[in-house]
C-alpha cells in the first residue's frame, strides 16, 4: 500500500473500520451465548447477515426470485 498516497486522498489505512465491521457483523451474530455453527450454516448465516446490513436484500431477493421462481414474475 501507498500510504503517503492514500492519507493525501483521505483514504483510511487504518484497521479499526474493518475491525469494526468484523464485531458487528460477525461477533454480533456468531459468538452469542452458547451458539455452535457449522461452516455451512454459519457461512449462510453471514451472507443474509451481510446482505441486510449493507441495504442489498431487496436486490438480492428480487434477483433469486427470478431466477429460482421465474412462473411467480410478473
Amino acid at each position: 500500500m501507498n500510504y503517503f498516497e492514500l492519507q493525501q486522498q483521505k483514504l483510511p489505512i487504518g484497521s479499526g473500520v474493518v475491525e469494526a465491521a468484523c464485531k458487528n457483523l460477525i461477533g454480533a451474530r456468531m459468538k452469542k451465548s452458547g451458539m455452535r455453527w457449522t461452516i455451512d450454516g454459519g457461512q449462510t448465516i453471514l451472507t443474509l447477515r451481510s446482505l441486510i446490513l449493507s441495504n442489498r436484500w431487496g436486490k438480492f431477493w428480487s434477483y433469486f426470485l427470478q431466477r429460482h421462481f421465474p412462473v411467480f414474475q410478473t
